[in-house]
């Protein structure tokens, strides 16, 4: 809602090759996969790098935990499967997250 929640101190400004860079991240540079489109075309053409500042957590509109406040739910002594995702869960994170259960 327009609250400053850090500041970042800009010590590079660079041009990437976003070609290269989906041909490496997504294995494709093809316009018709719907992320490197939003790469190559809805993205900025400059990327920032240096030191961020944190200043406050940002607010949300549903409960959320600290990392800190998550591990004091976790069982003592025992191992756990955690996953952290921007997006709903989809199947494939489903699966991966089924086998990673497995093996723990």
């Amino acid at each position: 809602d327009g609250e400053d929640v850090a500041v970042l101190e800009a010590s590079s400004i660079y041009k990437p090759n976003k070609v290269v860079e989906a041909k490496e991240v997504y294995g494709t540079s093809s316009l018709e996969h719907p992320t490197v489109y939003s790469l190559i075309a809805e993205q900025g053409n400059y990327y920032l790098g240096g030191r961020v500042y944190g200043l406050q957590s940002p607010k949300f509109k549903y409960p959320v935990q600290t990392p800190a406040e998550v591990r004091e739910t976790l069982p003592a002594g025992k191992d756990v499967v955690a996953f952290q995702n921007r997006n709903p869960i989809h199947r494939a994170h489903f699966e991966l997250l089924k086998c990673a259960q497995r093996d723990v």
